[in-house]
């Protein structure tokens, strides 16, 4: 079993809050870290999508205030989202009667935006993202592995690449039929296929919304609302360009990546690493890795950016780290590594504290003119150390 790196964490604010907010796709993990964590105490397990336990929170005040003295788990719960209203009162019940902090555990399967209810327990709650496995979980060894597979529980730790692919294929399928309509959108399940595998082919490209627009033969304004529903499901990263330079004629565009290497790959039909290795999409999809392991990593009030302007000057992934640190990362896959000029350019305009190269192999080492090269799993050691 690989121990999740959030777990300390979730311990830590189930401390010092009396709801936490445990966010992430589905079939991420977040079950099966919630009942790590129930099992160390007295607690309660309910999933809201089944039945039974629905109907026993149908009066949800009086049932949750009989386990006032236990945890209680409350699975995805985007399908009651008018329990947190009455959570707002149980807590400050509880707070009153020496039953404070550590109370509940909610799982989601949406960001707190589509969700819409974070503000109504405002000062009483704490919210973290679990998200599929990322690079400093798995070992040095399975760094491929997780590239091509994508980080899924149930993917990376298939048998065989073909029993992988077939569980990623079905997830995009269940996701497509089942998952979507349930949060209320309405969108034809072969539509958002197909947006979904433009998406794929597109990895860490600008959006273009026109193009895609026209490709579905669809106005721009439903490819936005695509776009606003795969990032507020996290399935899709939308990362911001940077915008605070007066006199640079800078990219407005922001950049899609899908955030799991694998559903990229099998929206692609690339089972194995040689498939993916003779596609274009290879470099785009490790860029993908890099960005969701260092920002699964990197210490609370983090930002993250691309820059790039119209002179050819471009940074991969900037990052706006808590105390003023600014780190200029370019990433490639490549074990020889070169920095191409349009980063120094990019650097001359923002002087970052660092400058990075992340890169496939294994070694730390200069690169003259102030850039480091450095592997994936050693920058996302330095920025956990951080938190």
């Amino acid at each position: 079993m690989i121990i999740r790196r959030l777990e300390s964490r979730l311990r830590y604010l189930l401390r010092h809050f009396p709801a936490v907010v445990l966010l992430g796709p589905r079939q991420a993990g977040k079950t099966t870290l919630a009942r790590v964590l129930a099992a160390e105490r007295p607690a309660v397990y309910l999933d809201l999508e089944d039945p039974r336990d629905r109907a026993r929170i149908s009066d949800a005040r009086t049932t949750l205030s009989e386990y006032a003295d236990r945890l209680v788990v409350l699975d995805e719960v985007q399908r009651a989202p008018e329990i947190f209203q009455i959570l707002r009162g149980l807590i400050d019940e509880g707070r009153r009667t020496g039953y404070g902090n550590g109370r509940f555990l909610l799982l989601g399967s949406a960001s707190l935006e589509l969700l819409q209810q974070s503000e109504s327990l405002a000062g009483r709650i704490a919210f973290v993202e679990l998200t599929p496995f990322d690079a400093l979980e798995v070992t040095a060894a399975d760094q491929d592995l997780l590239w091509v597979r994508g980080g899924f529980p149930s993917s990376f730790l298939a048998p065989d690449d073909a029993i992988s692919m077939l569980w990623r294929q079905n997830f995009i399928a269940t996701y497509l039929e089942r998952d979507v309509p349930q949060f209320g959108f309405r969108v034809p399940a072969e539509t958002l296929r197909r947006f979904w595998t433009m998406l794929a082919h597109q990895q860490g490209e600008l959006l273009n919304a026109s193009r895609l627009a026209s490709s579905l033969g669809v106005e721009s304004k439903s490819v936005a609302r695509y776009v606003d529903m795969l990032v507020d499901l996290l399935l899709v990263r939308r990362l911001q360009p940077w915008s605070n330079n007066d006199g640079k004629r800078l990219v407005k565009s922001p950049k899609l990546y899908v955030r799991d290497t694998g559903l990229v790959h099998t929206l692609l039909r690339l089972q194995t690493k040689e498939d993916v290795l003779s596609h274009p999409v290879a470099g785009q999809t490790f860029e993908g890795v890099v960005i969701e392991t260092l920002l699964a990593c990197a210490p609370s009030g983090t930002s993250a950016y691309f820059y790039r302007t119209a002179a050819g000057a471009e940074i991969d992934l900037i990052l706006e780290l808590p105390h003023s640190q600014r780190w200029a990362i370019e990433i490639k896959r490549s074990s020889a590594p070169k920095v191409a000029k349009g980063f120094h350019l990019a650097c001359e305009d923002l002087q970052p504290q660092r400058r990075l190269l992340v890169y496939s192999g294994v070694e730390t080492f200069g690169l003259g003119q102030g850039v480091e090269a450095i592997p994936l799993r050693t920058l996302a050691g330095e920025l956990v150390g951080l938190n």
